[in-house]
């Protein structure tokens, strides 16, 4: 009776322990995170170039991680990029580029998850201020609208520029955001014509306000400007906040990947429920022709395509003479680590 007693007290331990590990896999499988709070820096959050960082904020994907986030909203990638440089920003939410630019000044920062696949960046003539535009050749002089002075904006200005034969001090680049801002600008005759994001690109577009001259917010229109697929936006920090928080790192990109996950099969209605309704523009109808233009841009696992980081290489060393292409490590510019775990949990 004893011995049945015991072996019965024993199973029943047995079963409630194997229960609780069941229970809890997820306490197991989430290892500590170095560091739970941290500031995130964006340059123009509104623009659909960070929309999956807004996804994964607004339905919680962060908060899901361990992580408590607050995101300030600069005027431009720049900013943003100078937010981490100064400390008062542990990552970035912006260009890839800034990785390979930053390097060549010996200053080593890495993307730890890809957000674009597509700089889903397009410059326009404004139809008011160059009514008789014929050529890139009218641009030498004019003012030409940028989110911020050396953005990517900024950059893919330059590359369209130089091919035209067209150097950066030929122009005078003026910030004018990537929001309404934006739109007073090029309205009112302030800038000549501008490179700039979504949605504000398609508004202006169509009202008939600009004449696209150059489209990046297509993976075909992508191919035409750089020659090659280009990585746009991404989680970038300094090199040594990856070596000293790596499952900081691996929460970061699996909300991204989340985010990325949850927009593949997303529709119109479901985005205009989920974004802030300023970055509406007041036009619920052309964010929506906005989005679908953009949407094929949109990064589908974290992962970088190392034949975007030599196209993005190549297209900076084209145009800026400090960067020298053989001197670049871009294997240092970037990790997949992090992104393909989290693209194996999620099945992006």
């Amino acid at each position: 009776m004893k011995t049945t007693l015991l072996t019965r007290r024993v199973f029943t331990s047995a079963a409630a322990l194997a229960a609780a590990c069941v229970a809890a896999p997820a306490l197991r499988a989430q290892p500590k995170l170095e560091k739970t709070k941290l500031a995130i820096a964006v340059g123009g959050k509104a623009a659909f170039y960070y929309l999956p960082l807004t996804i994964s904020e607004q339905l919680g994907y962060f908060k899901a991680e361990g992580l408590d986030v607050e995101i300030s909203d600069f005027a431009g990638g720049a900013k943003a990029l100078q937010a981490l440089v100064g400390g008062s920003a542990d990552v970035v939410s912006g260009a890839y580029e800034h990785t390979i630019n930053m390097q060549s000044k010996n200053q080593h920062i890495q993307s730890i998850v890809l957000m674009g696949r597509a700089p889903q960046i397009a410059m326009g003539i404004s139809t008011k201020a160059m009514p008789n535009y014929k050529s890139l050749a009218d641009l030498k002089g004019k003012k030409i609208g940028v989110s911020a002075p050396g953005s990517s904006t900024n950059m893919v200005a330059n590359l369209v520029l130089s091919r035209a034969g067209i150097k950066a001090a030929d122009v005078s680049y003026v910030g004018v955001g990537t929001a309404a801002g934006a739109l007073a600008a090029l309205r009112s005759g302030q800038i000549d014509a501008m490179s700039n994001t979504d949605p504000v690109m398609t508004m202006l577009e169509q009202k008939g306000d600009v004449k696209i001259v150059s489209d990046t917010r297509t993976l075909k229109g992508t191919l035409e400007v750089f020659g090659g697929p280009m990585p746009a936006a991404c989680f970038y920090v300094q090199a040594d906040f990856v070596k000293a928080n790596p499952n900081t790192c691996q929460a970061l990109a699996n909300a991204i990947v989340h985010g990325l996950k949850w927009l593949q099969t997303a529709g119109p209605s479901d985005i205009i429920k989920t974004v802030p309704e300023s970055y509406l523009l007041g036009d619920r109808a052309l964010y929506l022709a906005s989005f679908n233009k953009v949407r094929e841009a949109i990064a589908l696992d974290g992962v970088m395509p190392e034949e975007g980081t030599r196209t993005a290489l190549k297209a900076l060393a084209s145009f800026e003479p400090s960067i020298k292409a053989d001197k670049i490590e871009l294997g240092k510019t970037y990790t997949n680590e992090f992104a393909r775990r989290a693209k194996e949990r999620f099945k992006a």
